[in-house]
């Protein structure tokens, strides 16, 4: 079971360039459980086919007020299809379509679906930007909103036209995300604010080179996902990593050494409730940074190194109000180090992994955990992807 399991979503499409993201969209909802149904503009199907969208959803899509059944037409219902929905989301709403909707226009069967909808209507805007900044487009958002629909925000980045700025539709993730908090506001993390360590830190030897290990960044950003569908607001602070992530309750942080790390940790620490050191921080970092890069030749030479700030013990020694969770990823006597671990750095939990186990550690898309709790009661779990063991630590967090 989902938030979205049995829920009816109407997804309303109209004739703009983000129509391409929608039937990965329509396959998100999908994977979550709804029953989808789509209504497109005639304009629409110039950028995405009924047939793709039909197949996804695996109901008929319809975009004309009449359908031809052998030689009989046929009425598309507009006022069944909008009392049919818990939810009817318009994405993308172009300026065209805005326009008509704050105006009352029923040109085509989306309009006359919308006019005739009894749910909730989330509008999710795409434009180009100064499209979007017009007064006239911003008037009849402000009208939309009056009306009740709830008026998604707009993405910033590359747009059709090639410039960069405010215009783009949220993503499908964002996009479901929204509709999650819809379907449930009471959700176990709302209104809790989540700190994430994610990935590697690179120590710098000189330009070119650093001390660094292969952490990939994936389980943390598992974890951010994951707190941020169960309501939280997330702050990630991530090392050098190729992974993603566009959530709108997501902040990332971008670092690269364990000091940066440690400096934008202290700057978020006191204001979160819980906290999960999922990060592989280097231990060592050189004395000396070369100022350039150092050349081979037959004389090796000799790399002095110092501790990095531990981290993890910063935030044991401050730990107030905070929920603060380690990680263990070993590849020896992993239960007692992971034991110590947990005691030496004051935590209130911690994750177990082993190197030793086929499929768990660095690098790849599953992992095998154990959850180890402060009063040492530990639980393991079977082999996961990394997203499952996201869910899997955080069910065990609010069993704390």
């Amino acid at each position: 079971m989902t938030l979205l399991s049995g829920k009816k979503i109407l997804l309303g499409i109209s004739g703009g360039i983000a129509a391409y993201k929608t039937p990965l969209l329509v396959r998100e909802l999908i994977k979550h459980g709804a029953e989808v149904k789509v209504v497109m503009t005639p304009a629409a199907k110039d950028f995405v086919t009924p047939l793709t969208l039909s197949t996804l959803s695996k109901n008929p899509v319809l975009s004309s007020f009449t359908a031809t059944d052998i030689d009989n037409p046929v009425w598309n219902d507009h006022v069944a299809l909008g009392a049919w929905a818990d939810l009817f989301l318009i994405a993308p709403a172009t300026s065209n379509t805005l326009s008509a909707m704050a105006h009352g226009r029923c040109n085509n069967l989306l309009l006359a679906v919308y006019l005739s909808a009894k749910c909730p209507v989330f509008i999710a805007p795409a434009m180009d930007l100064d499209m979007y900044a017009h007064p006239s487009n911003q008037k009849n958002l402000d009208t939309l909103s009056t009306f009740g629909n709830r008026v998604l925000p707009v993405g910033e980045g590359e747009l059709a036209s090639g410039l960069e700025g405010k215009g783009r539709m949220l993503e499908p993730k964002q996009l479901i995300e929204y509709i999650l908090d819809f379907f449930n506001p009471v959700l176990p993390l709302k209104g809790k604010k989540v700190l994430i360590t994610a990935g590697p830190t690179y120590e710098a030897i000189d330009p070119v080179r650093f001390i660094g290990n292969h952490s990939s960044g994936k389980m943390g950003f598992a974890l951010a996902e994951a707190a941020a569908s169960l309501g939280a607001l997330v702050h990630l602070v991530s090392g050098p990593t190729h992974e993603k992530i566009s959530l709108p309750n997501v902040n990332l942080y971008r670092v690269v050494s364990a000091e940066e790390m440690f400096e934008v940790i202290k700057s978020l620490y006191d204001t979160v409730d819980i906290v999960i050191a999922a990060a592989a921080v280097a231990d060592y970092r050189p004395e000396k940074v070369a100022e350039q890069k150092i050349k081979k030749s037959q004389n090796t030479p000799t790399i002095k190194l110092k501790p990095t700030t531990d981290l993890l013990a910063f935030m044991g020694e401050q730990k107030k109000h905070q929920c603060l969770i380690g990680f263990a990823l070993e590849t020896e006597n992993e239960l007692e180090n992971a034991h110590q671990k947990l005691k030496n750095k004051k935590l209130d939990g911690i994750v177990l992994n082993s190197l030793n186990e086929k499929g768990a550690g660095f690098s790849g898309a599953t992992n095998k955990i154990s959850f180890i709790r402060k009063d040492q009661k530990s639980i393991s779990f079977p082999l996961q992807t990394k997203k499952e063991c996201a869910y899997r630590i955080f069910e065990q967090i609010l069993s704390l």
